[in-house]
């Protein structure tokens, strides 16, 4: 959810593709927009005022998160799961957000938003609004979760509460588990400030030395590679037996004298540093990429400065200000939390074997073009058939997009499988499959993008296990992220080659494919698959296309041809004809795109939005963008798929880019234009029960305000409860 900000005067303006067609292009061209009309306005002719600032939006995103661990109609665990998320996010987004804007202004660069604030305006205006995010995070788990779980017999416990047989218990857990992975760091005249990694739970002791009387600060670092909750109660799945919960830092913080012998424990607090991990990676060196990020890796983990520290609400004003003083944060920088600090930890919650407390369980079913029940279907003779669009996780991504992969690795007739690889999981099927192919003797290529934020290690790693298997591995692109998220399948069929494709918006992750909602187009259409086919040489050669026949292609191609399709709608409205434009994303930040949606609101048009997260574009503003509604679905499933439909020109777009400087600027992203008139049809459907009037959402208001909706009292629709029974109907691709 993070990315770099770009000064105003620094925004890239797309270089215009050549309409010069490639040798092959004969095949299909990219049905061009209509022409656009002469723009309304220009962006010099709109208000001054017209974008919110990305950085707030993006609180307000988190703030929405929150307000789903308030909400009471949600499954108790299911309401933790959401604070753990919260907490998650916001670490993400000081390490990322803060940090980037934080290094800045230490070098004195005179940068504003796109909303006109300065660096200093943001920073202060992102320390308030943390600040009370922070609090009412803490107050959801202290005043209504945590006391909601202790009436279905989850408690949480401090030492001083243990029985005598339970302190028992504990302390040998300590002294088998817990005190062989703990090293006390002292500080004084010999032993310097100890580094604190980034994310790390530590103890704040202050011990003094009963001899002399004199007093020591000294740190512990909570270990990572333990239980963060310690059950008080031996294990038990029964879900009527009590669970009684312990914080790892209770049970270290109880044996703090068998760390510091013949020492006083004086008292102990609990803090954390958030480090910057917005770096990048220096890519004109003559060096080997994948050696420059293992270098930075560690810098980032360790040497980051300082953004944020967190410490307990009760820790005295003389550690804290040594703490300041060794770290180098900035007072503004602390936010004291009440209660547990970092509750990520509540995901060890959601694991619980308590099903009345979670949401009921989801199976994903099989595509019934892809098979039905233990049956599956040739997906290569389905795909020359037709396309076949899947919708996660109502469709199965394993017997999907996942047999897709397998079912190419082992047959004879594939020669070649190349595929991009962005997020996947360790264990991934995926990558089984695409070594099974290399040691098969096919031509395997994976383009692993080495520079995906935080998996950075975890894609080393197995870019390496598919190297030594013989995979052509390409560790990305020089200055740009490979993001887009396509798989291409040759195969031999008699006399003729054909080439079949897979262009989807979510990772190739099984694991996420459970919980983010994502699309995938599998296809075996020429122009796609040549277009594919010049993507991919393009990736791991030197060439670069300068058109698509039924691709749009960042970083050049995508904002061109998202600002001429709106400009088309804008000219099917003046000319009297039906014009709509319906955009569903993660985030909407890119001016150009903004700037056009507002003319085309202007003329007319009207514009529909669904975007999770940020947004600057500024909705219902009289004499601006009357004609725009924006609204935020979040639920269960992380709403992760991008599309794009333009009523006017009669277009659908699928792909991985969102309207942001990153993704169109820097990054690899496609969007596929999808034809099949069956295809649309199940888009729509997903675009009206994400617009209708009931669904469950928040609306964005033209103050800048998230409203949730519908109103109280009204009739209440969820989106995505709706999805999963959608796809189960027997005559619904995808149902049973």
């Amino acid at each position: 959810m993070s990315q770099h900000l770009t000064p105003l005067s620094d925004r890239a303006t797309p270089t215009a593709d050549s309409a010069t067609p490639t040798a092959n292009s004969a095949v299909a061209t990219v049905p061009p927009a209509p022409p656009a009309a002469t723009p309304v306005c220009s962006a010099t002719d709109l208000l001054e005022d017209r974008y919110l600032n990305r950085e707030l939006s993006w609180l307000d995103f988190n703030a929405r998160v929150l307000a789903l661990a308030e909400d009471t109609s949600q499954p108790l665990l299911e309401r933790a799961k959401f604070l753990a998320i919260s907490a998650s996010n916001q670490d993400e987004f000081f390490m990322v957000r803060v940090a980037g804007l934080k290094r800045r202004e230490e070098a004195g660069l005179a940068v504003r938003s796109a909303d006109g604030l300065s660096l200093r305006e943001q920073l202060a205006q992102i320390t308030t609004r943390s600040r009370e995010l922070a609090e009412r995070q803490a107050r959801i788990y202290l005043d209504s979760v945590r006391p909601e779980l202790a009436k279905h017999q989850i408690t949480f416990v401090t030492w001083s509460d243990l029985e005598d047989q339970q302190r028992l218990r504990l302390s040998a857990y300590f002294t088998a588990q817990v005190f062989p992975v703990l090293t006390p760091l002292a500080v004084d005249s010999a032993h310097p400030f100890p580094s604190i990694s980034n994310l790390s739970l530590n103890l704040a002791v202050m011990v003094r030395n009963p001899d002399r009387r004199s007093e020591h600060f000294a740190r512990v670092k909570v270990p990572n590679n333990v239980p963060r909750l310690v059950r008080v109660e031996n294990s038990s799945d029964d879900p009527r037996s009590p669970r009684t919960f312990l914080p790892l830092e209770e049970l270290i913080g109880a044996h703090l004298s068998e760390l510091f012998t013949r020492m006083e424990v004086v008292d102990w607090h609990v803090f954390r540093v958030t480090r910057n991990a917005d770096f990048e990676v220096e890519e004109d060196r003559d060096e080997d990429l994948l050696r420059a990020m293992e270098r930075e890796l560690v810098r980032r983990h360790r040497f980051g400065s300082p953004v944020r520290l967190e410490v307990a609400e009760t820790m005295s004003e003389r550690v804290l200000e040594l703490l300041l003083r060794e770290l180098d944060v900035d007072p503004h920088d602390v936010i004291r939390v009440p209660g547990l600090l970092d509750l990520s930890c509540l995901w060890q919650l959601h694991a619980l074997p308590a099903p009345e407390l979670k949401d009921e369980p989801f199976v994903p079913a099989t595509h019934p073009a892809f098979g039905e029940g233990e049956s599956p279907k040739d997906v290569f003779a389905t795909l020359r058939e037709g396309d076949v669009l899947v919708h996660h996780p109502y469709d199965s991504f394993s017997t999907s997009v996942q047999r897709f992969i397998e079912q190419a690795a082992g047959d004879p007739q594939v020669l070649a499988i190349k595929q991009t690889l962005y997020r996947t999981s360790g264990d991934s099927p995926i990558v089984d499959a695409l070594i099974d192919a290399a040691e098969a003797g096919k031509e395997v290529v994976a383009l692993v993008e080495v520079k995906a934020r935080f998996d950075e290690q975890a894609n080393i790693k197995w870019a390496g296990t598919l190297k030594r298997a013989g995979v052509h591995v390409v560790y990305g692109v020089r200055g740009l992220k490979i993001h887009c998220k396509t798989a291409l399948v040759v195969r031999q069929e008699g006399a003729t080659i054909r080439i079949y494709c897979h262009i989807g918006t979510g990772n190739y992750n099984p694991k996420t494919a459970r919980l983010y909602e994502d699309i995938g187009l599998f296809t075996a259409q020429p122009a796609i698959g040549a277009d594919l086919a010049e993507l991919f040489n393009s990736l791991t050669g030197c060439g670069r296309p300068t058109s698509y026949r039924r691709l749009l292609v960042a970083p050049d191609g995508i904002r061109r041809g998202i600002v001429e399709r709106i400009e088309g709608e804008i000219a099917h409205s003046r000319a009297g004809r039906p014009a709509r434009i319906q955009i569903k994303v993660n985030a909407l930040v890119d001016e150009q795109v903004i700037d056009a949606l507002y003319r085309a609101a202007l003329a007319g048009v009207g514009v529909d939005i669904v975007v999770r997260g940020i947004c600057a574009l500024i909705p219902g503003r009289p004499g601006l963008s009357e004609n725009i509604q924006v609204r935020s679905i979040l639920g269960r499933f992380l709403e992760h798929s991008r599309v794009f439909h333009f009523a006017g020109a009669g277009e659908h777009w699928i792909g991985s880019a969102d309207m942001m400087h990153r993704n169109l600027d820097r990054r690899v992203e496609v969007l596929a234009l999808v034809s099949d008139p069956a295809i649309t049809d199940e888009l729509d459907a997903m675009l009206t029960s994400a617009l209708d009037p009931a669904t469950r959402c928040w609306v964005l208001e033209a103050d800048g305000s998230w409203r949730p909706s519908p109103a109280p009292g009204s009739t209440v629709r969820d989106h995505q409860v709706q999805e999963i029974l959608r796809h189960r109907r027997s005559d619904w691709p995808g149902g049973e």
